[in-house]
């Protein structure tokens, strides 16, 4: 029995959800479609849902090009019931960068480090990959489903972004699936999104988070504005300056503050840092080399200051501590 025949089996109803992480990007929703086309493929029909919105030029463009719908949770609050079966892809129960929807979350399939705190009818869960659609695209080759051009060039472009072109988090899983979707890909579109990837506003981002950079000692610190939807990059970004071998990147949203962090050093593991530094005030967690965050506020700009100031600070005692025991 394969794990998708494991995962098949623990479906009760004819129709499933299949959630991404808030705010998805290439991969939650690459994996999400190639776990609709399997379930399709088993006569078990899905919706694609997440809440927030779809931040980035590029991961739009691929949703329309690759022809995937996905639904606001927020449109669908009217039909969802207790009864309902969840599969979460790309994302766990009880992360800070997942909403709880009216439905009973039975499967799990990720990436990230395992949240024990939660139990499903079926998991498969790898922290070693570096990317969702990676555990996706295995289900079709160990079942030997069918993968046409619109799967393949959806999942290869979400480990190509999730792996940062195959430079970071990469496991040969990752680089296994790339050859193997090679053929099927469309590279043509792959490279068109790779390189289409930035709006003006984003350059907005960009100048924002430049002028406003803090480093200290190896820390950086850099707050991109309100509602960025390329965080994640100008966390990368800021990642390549020499000085800098552990970044923070900032955003107010609406609600709270999320953050994106980035790791150089085998030393400083990303996700337990930024877990013990919003412990007690928000959560966050994630690979070693790059995590992420949250912090629910809604005070004034004041008020943001301060909180942003006792985040800093957090950081910097946590990473202080790691250094003096090395």
């Amino acid at each position: 029995m394969t794990k998708l025949d494991e995962l098949l089996g623990k479906i009760r109803r004819d129709h499933v959800y299949i959630q991404t992480h808030n705010f998805p990007d290439p991969d939650a929703i690459a994996s999400a479609y190639g776990m609709q086309r399997l379930l399709e493929h088993r006569g078990i029909r899905s919706t694609i849902c997440y809440k927030g919105k779809i931040d980035r030029y590029s991961t739009e463009k691929m949703r329309e090009l690759m022809e995937i719908e996905c639904l606001n949770v927020e449109d669908l609050e009217a039909l969802l019931t207790e009864e309902d079966e969840v599969i979460l892809v790309d994302a766990q129960k009880g992360n800070s960068n997942i909403i709880n929807i009216n439905g009973d979350e039975i499967i799990c399939i990720d990436h990230h480090p395992q949240n024990d705190r939660y139990e499903y009818r079926f998991m498969d869960i790898r922290p070693d990959t570096g990317a969702c659609s990676t555990i996706i695209a295995q289900y079709f080759y160990e079942n030997g489903i069918p993968m046409d051009e619109r799967i393949a060039t959806a999942l290869t472009y979400g480990i190509r972004i999730d792996t940062n072109n195959l430079s970071r988090g990469i496991s040969k899983a990752d680089l296994e699936m790339i050859c193997r979707m090679y053929d099927d890909c469309n590279y043509e579109i792959i490279h068109m999104l790779e390189n289409s990837n930035l709006c003006f506003e984003d350059l907005v981002a960009y100048s924002r988070a430049i002028s406003s950079i803090e480093v200290y000692d190896n820390i950086s610190f850099a707050d991109t504005g309100e509602d960025c939807p390329v965080i994640s990059s100008i966390s990368d970004f800021m990642l390549a300056l020499k000085e800098v071998a552990f970044s923070v990147v900032y955003s107010g949203r609406d609600g709270g503050i999320r953050l994106s962090v980035r790791s150089e050093k085998s030393s400083l593991d990303a996700g337990k840092i930024v877990s013990a530094a919003l412990a007690g005030i928000g959560n966050g967690g994630g690979h070693a080399s790059m995590a992420g965050g949250f912090v629910p506020f809604s005070g004034n700009k004041r008020e943001e200051t301060v909180l942003l100031d006792e985040i800093k600070e957090r950081f910097v005692s946590i990473i202080s501590g790691s250094s003096d025991d090395t």
